[in-house]
């Protein structure tokens, strides 16, 4: 292994996953600042508190004092008690602004992540893992920044503060305290390995239950069709009680860690407590025994579960860095995703730069794991053309929408739109939500009245099917278009093109998969589309659609093959 080699590997974070979740705290350090400083208030508070308590003890048994002489002590004590409540609002409302705007920076990231990346390049992924990724998983992060990091500088200064107390009291009550105080992070740490793979394998675990829930959720027409409705049920229900066993094993360990770390702390307060007894009952007189009095004893006693109380707090906190770390694990896959790198220019051009719609200059595209699929390939659309594009199938067509689309970038090249509104795109399986027909229009146009809607409906051919409809523009729909066919669910798609203030529509193969009367239906919405004055680029192989074009250009490997303006005639499909 050469020198540099040797340098990087070192150079190399050992635990990358902890090393990226420190790297999110970079804004939240005023937030955790104040944290800390309330938690150390409330030790102070606590330390007043236990040492008034301690004096007003001693004096009223030993010294027999009452109520006259005792209570300056006891106001004391009553504003340690009121302070220490209000720092401890404070470390939790501080602890919880940490945790939030973690949160919002993380999914601020996916989100630009996924912009990043486009539909295109998503398709691998499935939809439910990453839905789960950006909710599940993002809001484990919180009890990390929330609850877990205060609490690490916590544990370290606040028994030291108490040690310290204790330590000018009695110095061999304080060497117990010392000893015993290791043996809680040691087997934090130990159990804490397990459950932080334990957490990884559960993220991994809900995020393949959720897709494979989703797959069987969307096909279950299909699964019912062939009778297999009992068997995807009972798939289900098994890989469900398969994360019911890995979310009671990580249960397990954590319990099991909380058990093994009160125990320990459990044991050492009751060694200082029988220390402290027979030291004032004078049956040990080794060292500073016989030193110990009333009010030293009884403050070395109340602090005793004091100093053990950060590291069990620590403790019940350290299911939270363990669910941390195993979801920055999956984070991270995504964050780190390569997205190909560009030197094109893609980018709407200022208003009057260009009288173009679109304009393509020596683009190239390739997807990752695949040789070229487009260019080079320059190309000129006019506003208002109506341009059809043709070509065998993994011709290009689909790419080069998805590329002027935005969904893509391209390697190489350059890519210009013009200014506009918005982008309107239509492909063979045209979203449709779960709620009414007047719903889906509105995802375009949220502001149009109900006469809009019931033009926008005529205008793509549905208006005898709104008449018909009993519940008129009330009518419910099912997710993916239950409750329609796929002539009416593509002309619904179009009517939301009508709707929308978009001039560049991009259309790939609208007309795929639908019987003749239909087909026809839906190029006669189409010229009144662009009658319009829309631009239109649509990809096909429908005689209609290319006879209604301005102009139809034929792709055939990701290349050009005729002149722009060539007649449909004159084009060589294959």
């Amino acid at each position: 292994m050469s020198r540099g080699s040797r340098s990087g590997a070192r150079s190399r974070p050992r635990n990358p996953s902890r090393a990226w979740l420190e790297a999110q705290a970079t804004a939240i350090r005023p937030w955790h600042r104040r944290a800390l400083g309330c938690g150390l208030i409330v030790a102070v508070a606590t330390l007043v508190q236990m040492g008034g308590l301690a004096w007003i003890v001693a004096h009223a048994v030993i010294a027999g004092q009452g109520i006259a002489e005792l209570w300056p002590v006891l106001l004391v004590v009553g504003l340690a008690l009121v302070l220490r409540a209000a720092a401890q609002w404070g470390q939790e409302v501080s602890g919880q602004a940490c945790g939030l705007t973690v949160k919002r920076e993380v999914r601020a990231q996916l989100l630009a992540k996924l912009h990043a990346l486009g539909p295109v390049r998503l398709a691998s992924r499935h939809s439910a893992g990453i839905a789960s990724q950006l909710v599940d998983q993002v809001e484990s992060l919180e009890g990390y920044y929330a609850r877990f990091r205060p609490q690490v500088m916590l544990a370290l200064l606040v028994p030291l503060l108490y040690l310290v107390v204790v330590l000018w009291l009695n110095w061999l009550a304080a060497i117990w305290l010392l000893i015993a105080a290791p043996l809680i992070p040691l087997f934090m740490a130990l159990i804490g390995m397990g459950a932080q793979r334990l957490n990884e394998a559960q993220f991994r675990a809900v995020t393949r239950l959720s897709g494979h829930f989703l797959d069987r959720v969307r096909g279950i027409t299909t699964l019912q069709l062939f009778g297999l409705g009992e068997r995807a049920t009972a798939e289900v229900s098994d890989v469900a009680h398969d994360y019911r066993r890995r979310s009671m094993r990580t249960l397990r360990v954590a319990f099991l860690s909380s058990a093994v770390l009160e125990f320990f702390a459990a044991v050492s307060v009751a060694v200082v407590a029988i220390y402290i007894g027979l030291g004032l009952l004078g049956y040990i007189d080794y060292g500073p025994a016989g030193e110990l009095d009333l009010f030293s004893g009884l403050f070395i006693l109340l602090l005793a579960p004091e100093f053990f109380q950060p590291l069990r707090t620590l403790s019940q906190h350290y299911h939270d860095r363990a669910s941390a770390l195993g979801a920055a694990e999956g984070l991270m896959a995504l964050l780190d995703e390569p997205v190909p790198a560009t030197d094109s220019a893609s980018a709407q051009a200022p208003s009057g730069a260009m009288t173009a719609a679109v304009e393509l200059e020596a683009v190239e595209l390739s997807h990752v794991g695949r040789q070229r699929v487009l260019g080079p390939l320059s190309l000129r659309v006019e506003s208002g053309e109506v341009v059809a594009l043709v070509g065998p199938s993994g011709s290009g067509k689909s790419s080069l929408l998805q590329l002027i689309a935005g969904f893509v970038a391209a390697d190489r090249g350059r890519v210009a739109v013009t200014p506009g509104p918005a982008i309107a795109w239509l492909d063979q399986r045209p979203l449709i939500i779960q709620g009414t027909l007047a719903e889906n229009l509105r995802l375009v146009a949220p502001t149009a009245s109900d006469a809009a809607l019931r033009s926008a409906l005529e205008e793509a051919g549905l208006g005898a099917w709104l008449r018909a409809a009993k519940g008129g523009l009330d009518t419910p729909l099912g997710e993916r278009g239950v409750g329609l066919s796929g002539g009416e669910g593509q002309r619904l798609a179009l009517a939301r093109v009508f709707l929308s203030p978009a001039r560049l529509v991009l259309l790939d193969e609208p007309t795929a998969a639908l019987d003749p009367e239909t087909e026809r239906a839906v190029v006669t919405a189409l010229q009144r589309l662009a009658a319009t004055g829309r631009t239109l680029l649509v990809a096909t192989h429908h005689p209609a659609l290319m006879a209604m074009a301005d102009r139809v250009l034929a792709l055939d490997g990701g290349r050009l093959v005729s002149a722009p303006g060539t007649l449909w005639q004159e084009v060589p499909i294959s």
